[in-house]
């Protein structure tokens, strides 16, 4: 008897925590389980032959809005292919409806809800040794001839009894390792499906230290903590960041979703300690505005949130990376234009503007109507409209997403941004009105060059506004040159020939590498760009301010 648990992820780059951990937890069985993982990018034939190929008897699918569809096109494909295999899914993707998805696919026998790590080892028992029925195993929903049951949903697991799964570092290879310490959240978001369980768990801590310190000891590049609020417990928190502070290795950087207004004193002393680049935070802020805060039942004092981002922000050692949702209830187009320029002040080192997904089982999905919220009714169920936003306006904030990712994410025009976002009547303008001109040139559809960016940045500038273009080119020029020693210099760049023979004189009085870049900029400056030396959080080259011997320049 072969079962084989397979996982189709978005990118090669991602595991599935999930049926690494269903293997694990049933390793009793472990000659019996085989494990696949593919990614929605592969060919759909690539896949059916391996899976076809494993001689598996039982096919469990890990499913998830970015491949419930993948995964339903390979089980009818699959189902004609190995009429006699049984199929299972698991997965919050068919959890909440898991009677109504056994009758739109009749070529699954059941679907495991909710935790699967003691309901996929009751299966594989049923399956290998013949133990018990279905109707005895808690939290599936299985079919039998043309009758669909449900058993209801299991107890929660103990956290500390799940085995840990990264003993052969070798299977994640170039992949992200996803950690988790703790399941469960104590806050009640309305589109969040943690919401749901109200029971907050946490893996047994002298377990977690020994699992930190393997990642440590193999010099891991980063571990992602998929805990849903990472510091809702002080203690549990405190005992982890101290743990990564005292045994950094100097490589591993462990990232971690927080509520910033929870942080305390004592947790913002240890990380003003850490080394730069060791921990990360993810920071959801969702709105500013707090008639959507309430609506969506989320607790959060904006204030002392704000003071706690500004305060990590002022340590220069710890990535920040802040959320804001568009469609959520009472927020509109104006409203949001606020909660965006709220959040920019922040000065996050990334801004994601997701837009609402109205998932499976959460209370949004329940309140949609309330709220006028429709949505598409394929996965990622993601916003269209709400009461508060048309569909117009919605395309529109399409827009600044696609601006924000581009030109303030990628960290490529910081000095360039600095220059120019005060200079319009907000953030939120800025990244609007070059949205526009981006629409209104059809450049929004078209892939381009790191250097098209630039141009297409200096083209807007001198159509659309009254700023000097060529002094936002030189901080272009600054931001191209921090991110590397470019092959060939931009159109927009100022001639060096005048500064060569003092820049050859200077390179070899102070013995710089070859490595290294020297620019003269037309307001006299002259920088020195070492890219031997880059800064731990953002990459760029460190920089240093010279003179050179400019005497014999005529």
């Amino acid at each position: 008897m072969k079962i084989l648990l397979a996982a189709c992820n978005a990118k090669y780059i991602h595991s599935n925590l999930a049926v690494y951990d269903l293997r694990a937890y049933a390793s009793a069985y472990q000659e019996h389980i085989l494990l696949g993982e593919y990614t929605i990018n592969q060919t759909k034939d690539e896949i059916l032959k391996d899976i076809y190929l494993s001689g598996a008897d039982v096919v469990c699918f890990s499913c998830y809005i970015w491949n419930i569809s993948f995964v339903r096109d390979l089980l009818e494909d699959l189902h004609k292919i190995l009429p006699d295999v049984k199929f299972w899914t698991g997965g919050p993707e068919v959890s909440f409806d898991a009677e109504a998805f056994l009758r739109r696919t009749p070529q699954v026998t059941g679907v495991m809800v909710g935790e699967g790590e003691k309901t996929f080892l009751e299966l594989v028992r049923y399956y290998v040794d013949g133990v018990g029925t279905l109707s005895e195993i808690p939290g599936i929903a299985y079919r039998e001839g043309e009758e669909i049951h449900h058993n209801g949903w299991r107890e929660l697991t103990d956290l500390s009894e799940i085995p840990f799964v990264y003993e052969h570092l070798e299977d994640f290879e170039n992949k992200i390792i996803y950690y988790e310490s703790s399941r469960g959240c104590p806050f009640s978001c309305s589109y969040c499906l943690s919401s749901i369980d109200k029971k907050l768990r946490f893996r047994d801590l002298d377990l977690v230290k020994k699992e930190l310190q393997f990642f440590l000891d193999h010099r891991v590049p980063q571990v992602k903590f998929v805990d849903r609020t990472f510091n809702c417990k002080h203690e549990h928190a405190m005992t982890i960041w101290k743990y990564i502070l005292e045994h950094d290795n100097g490589i591993t950087n462990f990232h971690f979703e927080v509520s910033a207004d929870l942080l305390r004193d004592e947790e913002m002393q240890l990380m003003s300690r850490m080394r730069p680049g060791l921990i990360q935070l993810e920071i959801g802020v969702q709105s500013t505005n707090p008639d959507t805060i309430h609506a969506i039942h989320r607790h959060m004092d904006l204030d002392k949130l704000e003071r706690c981002v500004a305060k990590v922000h002022s340590f220069g050692n710890i990535h920040q990376h802040l959320d804001l949702i568009v469609g959520l209830p009472y927020e509109d187009y104006d409203t949001f234009h606020r909660s965006f320029n709220d959040v920019y002040r922040m000065k996050p080192d990334q801004l994601q503007l997701g837009f609402l997904k109205v998932l499976k089982g959460s209370l949004m999905e329940k309140e949609a109507e309330k709220y006028g919220i429709m949505h598409k009714e394929k996965e990622p169920y993601e916003v269209l409209s709400t009461n508060w936003l048309s569909y117009k306006e919605v395309l529109r904030l399409k827009m600044v997403e696609s601006m924000v990712e581009v030109y303030y994410n990628s960290g490529q025009f910081q000095n360039t941004l600095e220059y120019l976002v005060p200079q319009f009547a907000d953030a939120f303008t800025f990244y609007e009105k070059l949205g526009a001109f981006y629409e209104k040139k059809g450049y929004s559809e078209i892939s381009h060059s790191r250097m098209r960016r630039y141009e297409i940045l200096l083209e807007f500038l001198r159509e659309e506004t009254d700023l000097d273009a060529d002094v936002a080119a030189q901080h272009m020029l600054y931001d191209l040159y921090l991110r590397e020693k470019l092959k060939k210099r931009p159109s927009f760049a100022a001639d060096q020939k005048p500064y060569e023979s003092a820049v050859w004189t200077y390179r070899k009085k102070h013995k710089i590498s070859k490595t290294a870049h020297i620019e003269a900029f037309p307001d006299g400056t002259t920088i020195l760009f070492d890219y031997e030396n880059r800064n731990p959080l953002s990459n760029n080259a460190h920089t240093e301010t010279i003179e050179l011997d400019l005497d014999n320049i005529e």
